[in-house]
């Protein structure tokens, strides 16, 4: 099971897209977004509502429509995308089970309940490192990762099959 939703998937590469090759920041609709990557429409137009809210896409006005990026997108975290969709995620919820084994007779003495869990301290450090992690690379870092692993033809289609929903 996956612990982030489908939603970052797709609004982590929507905005890749919303961004060409050589890094500068390019007007979509979400129907263009949508067919592009074969996505349901539906689903990624929530995903953007999401993304604005966040401060991450703003609306744009002109034929059309659609939405740009509100910020740059080396200044765009992959922790700022899945915070945006999924919300600010926990990845372990502490239930305190240290406390409750059958020989305590429920009331556990205090050696048991002192301080802060170890396993606790684990997964909250998991957790830091994870968000770090995802901190750490942007949406123009995974852009540009993307244009360079594609062969040059792939950047001229890019632009081509966009141009050709906007004309």
């Amino acid at each position: 099971m996956a612990f982030y939703s489908s939603g970052v998937e797709y609004g982590i590469h929507s905005l890749m897209y919303m961004v060409d090759s050589r890094g500068d920041a390019r007007d979509m609709s979400v129907r263009e977004i949508a067919d592009l990557q074969n996505v349901p429409y539906d689903y990624l137009a929530k995903i953007f509502t999401r993304l604005s809210k966040a401060g991450l896409v703003r609306s744009s006005e002109g034929k059309g429509g659609g939405f740009q990026l509100a910020q740059p997108a080396e200044d765009i975290t992959v922790l700022d995308v899945v915070n945006a969709i999924d919300g600010d995620k926990s990845i372990f919820e502490c239930r305190e089970i240290r406390q409750r084994l059958a020989l305590f007779d429920q009331q556990p003495p205090g050696w048991a309940c002192e301080g802060i869990c170890g396993v606790r301290t684990v997964m909250d450090m998991a957790q830091q490192r994870m968000e770090e992690a995802l901190a750490q690379h942007t949406i123009l870092d995974l852009t540009r990762k993307m244009y360079r692993k594609a062969p040059d033809a792939f950047v001229v289609e890019v632009q081509d099959w966009i141009a050709a929903r906007k004309g």
